[in-house]
């Protein structure tokens, strides 16, 4: 896989998997230094088994979590408590309480964590601040602001819950007093954790929160070329108040932005801001007191005139009933407009509607009576010629009230031309920019991506033995059950053979009986027909089984013997006999002599009844 061009140049695959990340998820990578971005987006494609950047792109299109596993290799939220020592204990001791001594006994406090990753320097900062002020006054007056553009990142701080490494770095005493202890977890003190507002912002595309006493950006800046740190350490400087404090991580300078910083302590990387002579904060410059209105000569309305036709922008100027008024000689120039076209309506004019919609704009500034402005306007003129525009649209207004409406065409094609020019050679400047002003930073960066994966490591070792002893409790457990199965099993088996033997012995006893057996169940329902039943009557086993005794088809008249078997069957103590004149099956009459005795349980309980039943031949 190729990364560069011939120039060195990051390539065009490359930039257009930038440019998608830019335009589908509104994270614009583009100011972060090229060396260390082009090796983590190397690193997830060939985690995912890929090589080529458009490939790649179309994987980001039909996998919508894959979003997700890129943005947590590319920013890196390697973070702690209270990291490096030395640093802390400066601020704690020295800028702190200058900081502080500066202030109203009353006043409120707001200090800024751009970056914060998981939250440990915010929740740091509240340690910190909480032991200066005291927790009363810490909750009264301080409001900590932490950002960050990773969405997860922000999730985990919200829920500001922490394992045994993540707070290795706080002393004992103060981890007693600011944590509690959850199901092994460390869960951050929730009266101090409303103080710190977490929300997502990008250094890069946002605006700075303002009038801020001390503001947090520590190894942040590394990750971006010198254009973006610039544009990002003026938007810092922006949002801190006079005399306000930056602290920077141990691998970021400044040296190059003393007009902005200066040192407190550099080798702490404690920084103040500068404050720019003349501008006042959250303003650029004061309005100018207006001058008195001097008389005008005689020929002043032929001066407006040629100056209104002479000036270097184009403008049309349109009265209160939207038609043209006044056209100077670049509009004529620019669109094709002549004196003719003045006192024709807008809306006859090519103009109203190209190169911008100029109709409903119009009306707007006409109702809100204020300026509208529409920047980079696109107007293709002809196959090749494409030029920019600004658009303002001025309403005119007196002491009378509304004159007209102003529409001014600023040509900026030359300014669009050089601004990418410009980046086209910050571009080609940036890999030599960076070899030698960067490599404490690219140390700094290979150093936090190891000791990420080193913990990434570690995680996963962990959570392996932790699956493996499971596994292995789950086998002995499997074995146990298995053993006590296969004695159940082997009891079962020679209870089925008793039974078995049993019911062949009971079998036989019933065979062997000449006389004819029957069984029948509460209901009356025949359970046993024996042999001797079916010799004497002629109906096989199968045919009898589950049958009702009375509607049985045989020779015995069988309502005869409703009364002994119910009897036997209400009773445990009654036996019944009886002898009934009946037909055998082979169809000789015969004398039955019945015998009915209940069917008892080990309980005295009766389950059916026992008919024997034996043949007297008649003479």
């Amino acid at each position: 896989m190729v990364d560069t061009t011939a120039d060195g140049s990051v390539s065009d695959g490359f930039e257009a998997v930038l440019l998608y990340l830019k335009e589908t998820r509104g994270f614009d990578f583009t100011g972060y230094k090229r060396t260390s971005l082009t090796r983590r987006v190397r690193r997830r494609m060939t985690q995912v088994g890929i090589d080529d950047y458009a490939e790649y792109i179309d994987h980001l299109q039909v996998n919508a979590d894959e979003f997700a596993a890129l943005f947590n290799t590319l920013l890196i939220n390697v973070t702690g408590f209270l990291r490096d020592p030395d640093a802390w204990a400066h601020l704690r001791d020295e800028v702190l309480p200058r900081l502080l001594g500066q202030l109203e006994p009353e006043a409120p406090i707001r200090v800024w964590s751009a970056g914060c990753a998981s939250g440990e320097e915010a929740y740091s900062l509240v340690i910190l601040l909480t032991e200066a002020l005291g927790v009363e006054e810490f909750r009264q007056r301080v409001k900590i602001y932490a950002t960050d553009v990773d969405e997860e990142a922000l999730i985990q701080a919200r829920q500001a819950t922490y394992g045994d490494r993540e707070v290795e770095g706080v002393p004992p005493d103060l981890l007693e007093r600011y944590f509690e202890r959850h199901g092994g977890q460390y869960v951050f003190r929730q009266d101090l954790r409303r103080s710190v507002i977490f929300g997502r912002n990008d250094l890069v595309q946002d605006a700075p929160i303002s009038r801020i006493h001390l503001l947090l950006c520590r190894n942040t800046l590394m990750y971006f070329n010198a254009e973006t740190q610039a544009k990002i350490l003026t938007r810092l400087h922006f949002a801190l108040l006079p005399d306000g404090v930056l602290f920077l991580g141990k691998a970021e300078m400044l040296l190059s932005y003393d007009t902005l910083f200066t040192p407190i302590d550099l080798k702490q990387r404690m920084f103040r801001k500068v404050p720019i002579p003349g501008v006042t904060h959250g303003s650029l410059f004061a309005h100018a007191a207006t001058p008195a209105r001097r008389q005008l000569p005689s020929d002043a309305d032929a001066l407006r005139a040629h100056a209104f036709s002479a000036a270097p922008v184009a403008q049309v100027v349109m009265n209160t009933d939207d038609d043209v008024a006044l056209i100077n000689h670049q509009a004529e120039v620019l669109f094709g407009l002549s004196s003719r076209d003045l006192g024709r309506p807008l809306r006859d004019l090519e103009l109203s509607y190209r190169p911008v919609e100029l109709r409903a704009q119009v009306e707007r500034v006409k109702v809100e009576r204020r300026v509208l402005r529409q920047k980079d306007v696109e107007w293709q003129r002809g196959p090749s010629d494409t030029i920019w525009l600004d658009v303002e649209l001025h309403p005119l207004v007196n002491e009378r009230g509304l004159l007209g409406v102003s529409v001014v065409f600023r040509d900026v094609s030359a300014a669009r031309r050089l601004l990418d020019e410009l980046e086209h050679a910050n571009r080609q400047l940036e890999s030599a920019y960076e070899e030698l002003q960067s490599t404490n930073e690219e140390l700094e960066t290979t150093n936090e991506e190891l000791q990420s994966t080193v913990e990434e490591l570690e995680t996963t070792n962990e959570e392996l033995q932790s699956t493996n002893e499971e596994l292995e409790t789950m086998n002995e457990e499997l074995q146990s059950t298995n053993d006590e199965l296969q004695a159940i099993n082997d009891r079962l088996n020679e209870r089925s053979t008793e039974l078995d033997d049993l019911n062949n012995f009971l079998e036989s006893i019933l065979t062997s009986l000449r006389s004819g057996v029957i069984v029948v169940d509460p209901e009356m329902r025949v359970i046993v027909w024996n042999r001797g039943s079916q010799e004497l009557w002629g109906l096989r086993r199968d045919e009898a089984d589950g049958q009702h005794l009375l509607n049985l088809d045989i020779g015995l008249p069988l309502s005869e013997l409703r009364p002994l078997v119910r009897a036997a069957l209400s009773d445990a103590e009654t036996v019944g006999e009886i002898s009934i004149a009946a037909v055998n099956r082979r169809g000789r009459h015969v004398s039955v002599r019945v015998v009915a005795s209940p069917l008892r349980n080990r309980d005295g309980g009766v389950n059916g009844a026992i008919l024997v039943l034996e043949e007297n031949r008649v003479a």
